[in-house]
């Protein structure tokens, strides 16, 4: 190859002139000036960087904690999503997400009722506190670190330590019966069964508020288990595939989420040997991932689901499907109906599902020796 030409050369000696340690002040000056504007922007750019990534994050944090949508639409299907594990001896009446892929159930029936923590992707129960079997377990709430659970047919209710649920203590609240408990982090709401949602003051538990259900200005009786999502309180309604959104301002319902599907699919099973399938009971909200559980008493599944809005006309009548008329338990505490209720849980069922073969026929149920 030809060598370099002269003036080739002299731009290539001059080029490397700067590393010369014979250059003049003003090239070193603004070489120093340079290097420092070099490594200032260098600087700057590290914590924006850091800036842009931290909000990315908090982006796609919020964006799946944003994947589960409330339709605004009036009734809703459900889509499952996943199926998990669950105890079928378990008489779900309170059941909530704790974090942690960990779930909190309270259980019923008299000699069978219990608090426990569970494994959500295995149903592993990993930590179980039986009840005495003077009482019969009802619906469950956490508040920071306490886990609040009341009792049926009285106003007796037990506060746990979440981290340990041997410690506990007894409490009275100020509701003629104890179905249903949820918070929204101020507030406990509360249900008796009947169509009135209570607010209860967490630190006295003196009921400081309550609404009538209503749906089109009819009441919505029979309100079992609560869960808060969104700024609803979410009801099941005992005897019924339905779970009602209620407004906790003024106890109007929203609209419907409507289940059927999920307890005829278990009942389609129940002759393989999976066991005697009770009613839609138990609702949990993971708000941080924005996923939604349900499950129901003795069921052998939890199913994680999503909502779909039911477009065009619905094949039914809500009214039908999702309203009952009210069922009333006397309270029979320290009497000889309750001492055989407390060895009687199966024959109970038995009757009471006698009585209510086809739900919209159910009438005013006082419990009496008769009926047991």
């Amino acid at each position: 190859m030809a060598s370099l030409s002269p003036s080739k050369k002299k731009t290539r000696r001059s080029s490397n002139s700067r590393y010369s340690p014979n250059m003049d002040s003003s090239s070193s000056s603004s070489s120093s000036s340079s290097l420092f504007n070099c490594t200032r922007k260098y600087l700057i750019s590290v914590p924006f960087v850091a800036f842009v990534l931290v909000v990315l994050y908090i982006k796609r944090e919020t964006t799946e904690s944003m994947n589960f949508v409330v339709p605004t639409a009036e009734i809703c299907s459900v889509e499952v999503v996943n199926e998990f594990p669950h105890d079928p001896k378990a008489f779900t009446q309170g059941l909530l997400y704790g974090g942690n892929d960990t779930l909190f159930e309270s259980t019923g029936l008299y000699g069978k009722s219990s608090v426990r923590q569970v494994v959500l992707q295995t149903g592993k129960v990993e930590i179980l506190q039986e009840m005495d079997s003077n009482y019969f377990g009802e619906g469950l709430t956490l508040l920071g670190d306490r886990l609040f659970q009341v009792t049926w047919l009285g106003n007796t209710g037990f506060i746990y330590d979440r981290h340990n649920l041997s410690k506990y203590e007894k409490f009275k609240h100020q509701m003629p019966d104890g179905w249903g408990l949820a918070t929204d982090g101020q507030v406990l709401f509360g249900s008796d069964g009947s169509s009135i949602l209570y607010q209860l003051d967490p630190s006295t538990l003196k009921v400081i508020g309550k609404s009538t259900v209503k749906y089109k200005g009819l009441m919505v009786h029979n309100l079992n288990e609560l869960e808060y999502v969104n700024g609803e309180v979410w009801a099941n309604v005992w005897q019924t595939d339905c779970i009602a959104r209620i407004s906790p301002k003024d106890g109007i319902v929203l609209g419907w989420i409507v289940l059927p599907e999920l307890r005829q699919r278990l009942l389609r099973h129940e002759s393989e040997g999976i066991g005697s399938i009770d009613v839609l009971n138990g609702i949990a909200w993971d708000e941080e991932k924005g996923r939604l559980f349900v499950t129901g008493k003795q069921w052998p599944k939890l199913y994680e689901i999503k909502l779909h809005p039911i477009k065009g006309p619905f094949v039914g009548s809500i009214e039908r499907l999702c309203l009952r008329r009210p069922v009333h338990f006397t309270k029979a505490i320290d009497s000889p109906i309750s001492d055989r209720l407390h060895s009687s849980n199966k024959r109970f069922r038995e009757n009471l599902q006698c009585l209510v073969q086809d739900p919209s026929d159910l009438y005013d149920l006082k419990m009496h020796p008769s009926f047991l």
